[in-house]
């Protein structure tokens, strides 16, 4: 049993956070984890399947391409940082966690979100300019613009997050601190907080309007001026050619924003709902773009499709 510290001396520079898993469903938590490590193995293998593609695949040496080689890095990076604290309360029940340790993860589930919405924002502008100057594409998305755009993009999701973590050192918790979810965010952190946190909580805000919110803003304008180059195009079928290109792209920007929607809709108006509810939309956030991405541009992707099922042939003869 844990004894909760009492208010007044409660405070402490280097508090202890318990994670939680899924209140009330402990006793299964173990077969709970198996679709977990499902899920990531599925997009660890996926992501890198389609690095090790564009890699080694000469013709994929293209800016539609290197945008999505770092939206699976990107992938990658945010299911690894949260896997290994579920992993710890699913598989061991083992809940503690220490602040700085908490921090930094929740300083690199941050930092990958923001780089995979930028990403995202970018793969439209790529397609922008692939639709309205298709003969001008490869001038003037060049490799070292692409290479400047991956810099500027992680450049800002870095210096974004950064400050948040030195904000949080600087609040007062108690001894104990439960949170609500199996891994460390921000504003679960937060919530937890015994001083006063408006300043956080700003920085907080404006960090989520100049990143994530600017960057959706921007796609929807992205895909009305795509609308607009695609309407203009005389014929039906180059019409139907120019949109298909883009489907893959929505596909990943839905399944990127409904879930973080969804959280924030719960958060602001079913806050009486019960714990799992937002714990498993929490999960479904960190969770199921990694899995699903690789696989939407494995199926809805020709030229990657085409040198997955040429490589796995090519082994499959090798061996036999």
């Amino acid at each position: 049993m844990v004894t909760m510290p009492a208010p007044n001396d409660s405070v402490l520079t280097s508090p202890v956070f318990l994670l939680t898993g899924l209140p009330g469903l402990e006793h299964v938590h173990m077969w709970i984890s198996i679709p977990i490590c499902s899920m990531y193995l599925t997009a660890f293998v996926g992501n890198c399947t389609i690095l090790f593609i564009i890699r080694t695949e000469q013709t994929l040496h293209e800016p539609m391409y290197y945008f999505l080689s770092m939206l699976a890095l990107s992938d990658l990076g945010l299911s690894s940082t949260t896997l290994p604290s579920m992993l710890s309360v699913f598989w061991f029940n083992y809940r503690a966690i220490h602040f700085d340790a908490c921090l930094v993860q929740m300083y690199f589930i941050h930092t990958f979100s923001i780089i995979e919405s930028a990403v995202l924002l970018a793969m439209a502008f790529d397609r922008y300019v692939a639709i309205r100057e298709p003969l001008r594409y490869a001038s003037i998305l060049t490799n070292s613009v692409v290479t400047k755009i991956g810099m500027g993009l992680t450049i800002r999701a870095v210096l974004l997050v950064f400050p948040a973590s030195f904000l949080l050192k600087r609040l007062q918790y108690r001894t104990v601190n439960v949170l609500s979810y199996s891994f460390c965010l921000h504003q679960d952190i937060i919530r937890v907080a015994q001083s006063d946190r408006r300043v956080s909580s700003i920085y907080g805000l404006l960090v989520v309007l100049s990143s994530m919110a600017l960057d959706s803003l921007l796609l929807v304008l992205s895909y009305i001026m795509i609308l607009k180059t695609v309407l203009r195009i005389a014929s039906k079928e180059q019409r139907s050619k120019a949109f298909n290109t883009c489907i893959s792209h929505i596909c990943a920007v839905l399944i990127f924003y409904i879930p973080m929607i969804g959280l924030s809709m719960i958060h602001r108006f079913a806050k009486n709902a019960s714990p799992i509810v937002h714990i498993l939309m929490a999960n479904i956030y960190l969770l199921v773009p990694p899995l699903m991405n690789p696989i939407v541009y494995s199926v809805k992707t020709k030229q990657i499709r085409t040198q997955i099922i040429r490589k796995l042939r090519k082994k499959l003869h090798g061996t036999s």
